[in-house]
Parts: C-alpha cells; structure tokens; sequence
C-alpha cells in the first residue's frame, strides 16, 4: 500500500505545484493518511479494482475504477475512472494510455455505455490527457483546491 500511496502522493504534488497550489498545501500529515486509507479501502473493495502498471519491476502507474459515486449517475450504465497516477519523469511514455485503455476494456467487459471522471480543472496535463482520449466535458464542476474546481467529464464507450 505504501508504494501506491507514495507514486499517488508523487503524481499529485507535481500537478498541484504545476497549478499553483504551494508545498504549504500539499505536505498535511493527515492528507497523507487518507491517501493511504483510501488506497487501502479502494484495494479492499468488492466493486472498486486498483490496477498498477510495472516497470522493470517498479511500480509506474496507478488505475482506480469501479461505479460511479455520484447521486446523478446510474451504476447500471456508467462506470468511473477514480483516478490514474503516473511516476511524474515517466510522464508522456504511454503509461498513462495503456492504464485508460484497461478503464476502456473495464466498460466493454462490464456492458457499460458511458464512462465519468473529475480532473481538477488546473491540471492542464490531465485535462489535454483525457481530451486527446475522447473525454469531453459535461457541465459539472464541484469545488477544489485553490478556489479552482474539479470538472467532470465523460467518455462514450467505443
């Protein structure tokens, strides 16, 4: 659990820093702790599955997804990519595309016809990511970290 936290914790500082958010708020103890007890209680779920991309036996890459957790969205036709992390330094080698394509599989093996997640709307890496892969926004935000919001977004199964 220690290594997916620690990649989790890794990936999110690098984008947070990139959209402004200082060391400040992102260094909390606590934060940290629930991290790792999400990780823990997301590992451990019976409809949530954790996939991690190796390399040279390294852990590289992270995929959270299950069903969706929103009230608006319905189970039987939407599943959620919670989130993928990749290494930051191994950003832009396709890692990231081959942890989406198994989210892609997971909606085809399951019969599910549209797919949702949150990008925190500073995150210009993620966002161009799951742009270039289809995503496309679709209306609603929730608040975020440094008065910026996460945006959600949705992808039709292919």
């Amino acid at each position: 659990m220690d290594g997916i936290t620690d990649l989790h914790t890794l990936a999110r500082t690098a984008y947070y820093q990139a959209g402004g958010l200082s060391d400040v708020q992102l260094a909390s103890l606590d934060a940290l702790s629930s991290r790792r007890q999400g990780w823990m209680r997301a590992v451990q779920s019976d409809d949530r599955t954790v996939l991690c991309a190796e390399r040279e036996g390294e852990l590289v890459g992270i995929l959270a997804m299950g069903p969706p957790c929103e009230a608006d969205l319905d189970a039987a036709s939407v599943g959620r990519l919670y989130q993928i992390h990749v290494r930051p330094g191994l950003w832009g080698q396709g890692i990231g595309s081959h942890l989406h394509a198994a989210f892609v599989q997971f909606l085809r093996n399951t019969s599910l016809a549209t797919g949702v997640l949150e990008a925190w709307e500073r995150n210009s890496r993620a966002q161009a990511f799951y742009a270039r892969h289809g995503w496309q926004p679709d209306g609603h935000h929730r608040p975020g970290p440094g008065n910026a919001s996460y945006v959600r977004r949705r992808l039709g199964r292919r």
